[in-house]
């Protein structure tokens, strides 16, 4: 069997991973070896904060709710939360914290709304 040169293969191999890395600091994006290892990372970090990024909106929306609530003097956000419920509002929590940001009298309507019923 003949002996059979990588060069082709591996510049294409190499380009790609430098393709990748690019605007990484340090030797990350210059040096083959550590620019695989920063793909590989950068890949589990990606993974790991998709998901993360949905609990960290949920918690900024649950503390707009409830900073909007404790400004107009009306308790927690647990209990707002349980008379929307009771009040069958099927509202998110993403729109709820817009609204209070956005427009305060709609938001007070609202609460108004759910503590009457």
């Amino acid at each position: 069997m003949t002996r059979v040169k990588t060069g082709i293969t591996r510049r294409k191999r190499h380009h790609k991973v430098r393709k990748l890395t690019k605007g990484y600091r340090g030797s990350s994006s210059r040096r083959h070896g550590t620019g695989v290892e920063a793909i590989l990372h950068a890949g589990k970090y990606a993974y790991r904060d998709r998901r993360a990024r949905k609990r960290m909106f949920r918690r900024i929306w649950i503390s707009r709710l409830g900073a909007a609530l404790r400004s107009m003097n009306l308790g927690s956000y647990s209990a707002f939360q349980k008379d929307l419920h009771d009040a069958n509002v099927r509202l998110n929590r993403k729109m709820l914290s817009e609204i209070a940001v956005r427009d305060e009298a709609l938001f007070g309507k609202i609460v108004s709304e759910v503590r009457g019923s």
